[in-house]
């Protein structure tokens, strides 16, 4: 084992080559990545990131800057698990929840990957390894495109491997959704896997009504139909609409995690690494998923879920997502045959490109 000598973090406003929009995030024409650069007393290196859809990522990177070095300098960096609490509790008072839970993330993040190229194993066999080849979808963001548009960015996923793609629903009027739903599953045929996403945008008795709708087209789940404060409802939408349910993206903690599974309220658990404790936290999620006979499927940061996925024997589908960092990193996320592989590299492999990056700091 080796002490934590140094962390180092950074802020960077990634332009997106083409602007996405959801129900309730609106127009994103770019995102905030915050980086994580931990080094040992040996000189290793591990890296973690989280991001945001465009605000609150200087708070993200302040927190890391001034907080967090005096919590984890000279400690072990491989006692991950009292590493994630002492942080947790050190930030719980003035933290708990957004940008702190961001943050810590980013960090844990950072460790597991030292961790593992200390170890010289990749993250997923590290964790378990389950099996390195991973179903993945394509996670359109796609709410304003036009039903022309919306097929050619599918066919444009088909070229690419993609055997899954996820679509956005949540238009003011729910015919349309029903029409561009329609669309979709006419061109895709049966069977293949499709999801839809509301981001949030219903209140229960709409998203209720709207699942019904949606149930001729056969979703693989309805994505945040409600806000994610609301466990009961999506309980009742779950129960009533005849459509699994997919949440958590928006969810930041195990114990919310524990909420939605026991009381009946979700069909596939969806952490994000990046916002709900890091790995340590993901993987306790999933652990739980499994205790409750639940797939398990992930939000955002692919090059780094994908590891934690082929970890799961319960897992289900890998997002990858939009926010993709494909320009920035050495080795993007490989598909065969709609399936992802979790890398073989030491750590989560994932080795950005830092002089790209630094014209985009922010």
């Amino acid at each position: 084992m080796a002490r934590i000598k140094t962390i180092e973090t950074g802020l960077y406003r990634i332009p997106l080559s083409v602007t996405l929009s959801d129900s309730t995030h609106g127009e994103i024409k770019a995102f905030e990545l915050i980086t994580v650069r931990v080094r040992d007393a040996d000189g290793a290196e591990g890296v973690g990131y989280t991001y945001t859809v465009g605000r609150n990522g200087g708070a993200i990177a302040d927190i890391l800057r001034r907080e967090v070095p005096e919590l984890i300098e000279g400690r072990e960096a491989d006692d991950s698990e009292a590493l994630w609490h002492h942080v947790w509790w050190g930030l719980h008072y003035g933290g708990r929840g957004g940008p702190t839970v961001l943050a810590l993330s980013a960090l844990d993040i950072a460790l597991w990957d030292l961790k593992a190229r200390r170890a010289a194993l990749p993250l997923w066999r590290l964790l378990g390894g389950f099996d390195q080849r991973v179903p993945c979808y394509a996670g359109g963001i796609d709410l304003d495109l036009s039903v022309e548009a919306l097929l050619k960015q599918t066919d444009d996923n088909l070229g690419k491997g993609f055997r899954a793609i996820k679509m956005k629903v949540g238009r003011p009027d729910l015919g349309s959704d029903v029409a561009r739903v329609q669309a979709m599953r006419k061109h895709l045929g049966d069977g293949f896997p499709l999801m839809a996403d509301a981001n949030m945008k219903w209140t229960v008795e709409e998203a209720i009504r709207a699942a019904r709708a949606l149930q001729p087209f056969d979703l693989t789940w309805l994505e945040e139909p409600i806000i994610p404060d609301d466990v009961a409802g999506h309980a009742r939408i779950l129960a009533a609409g005849g459509v699994p349910i997919a949440a958590g993206e928006n969810l930041r903690t195990l114990w919310e995690f524990k909420n939605y599974i026991a009381n009946g309220a979700i069909s596939y658990p969806e952490p994000d690494v990046t916002n709900c404790g890091g790995v340590t936290a993901f993987m306790k999620i999933a652990r739980l998923a499994e205790a409750f006979n639940l797939p398990v499927t992930s939000h955002g940061a692919h090059d780094i879920t994908v590891h934690l996925l082929a970890a799961c024997p319960n897992r289900s589908y890998l997002e990858a997502h939009g926010f993709g960092l494909d320009r920035y990193i050495e080795h993007p996320l490989v598909l065969e045959a709609g399936m992802a592989l979790a890398p073989s590299r030491a750590g989560h492999g994932v080795n950005f490109d830092w002089t790209a990056l630094e014209r985009l700091a922010a």
